[in-house]
């Protein structure tokens, strides 16, 4: 296993890309081997906190929403095109998208938590495009 990560990192050098840190977990998986092999090629090994054991799941959940969401979606053309991207998408997942349900009654993080949602008319939405309508943002027509 450490053969092919050391081989992925090689290519990524050889390419122009150079990396000089690697977050991972403490999965008993990772072995002493692991680290040693990045650290031979001058990568620094960073352990996730022990104290937050959910870090890892937390991090992989907004990865797997990045991907199924925007790059799955779209073809990036470069750096500055990869951070317009993603500097929308974040905005919207953190502000406009309900992240869970509470008891079916879907919220954005911003909506007052004091009104009971009901259904409105058409008519009184408006939709916001976001990333040429990948994305939606919806508000009240004024």
């Amino acid at each position: 296993m450490p053969g092919r990560h050391y081989r992925q990192a090689q290519g990524l050098e050889e390419a122009g890309h150079r990396f000089t840190h690697l977050s991972r977990g403490r999965d008993a998986k990772f072995t002493a081997a692991f680290d040693v092999v990045f650290a031979s090629i001058g990568i620094d090994v960073v352990l996730t906190a022990p104290q937050a054991p959910r870090m890892n799941a937390i991090a992989e959940r907004f990865i797997g929403s990045v991907c199924r969401e925007v790059t799955d979606r779209i073809l990036i053309a470069g750096e500055r095109h990869l951070y317009i991207v993603l500097t929308e998408y974040i905005a919207h997942y953190n502000a406009n998208r309900s992240h869970q349900g509470e008891h079916r009654r879907l919220r954005a993080p911003d909506d007052d938590s004091n009104v009971i949602p009901f259904p409105t008319p058409a008519s009184q939405i408006r939709r916001r495009q976001r990333l040429g309508g990948l994305l939606a943002h919806y508000e009240p027509a004024v």
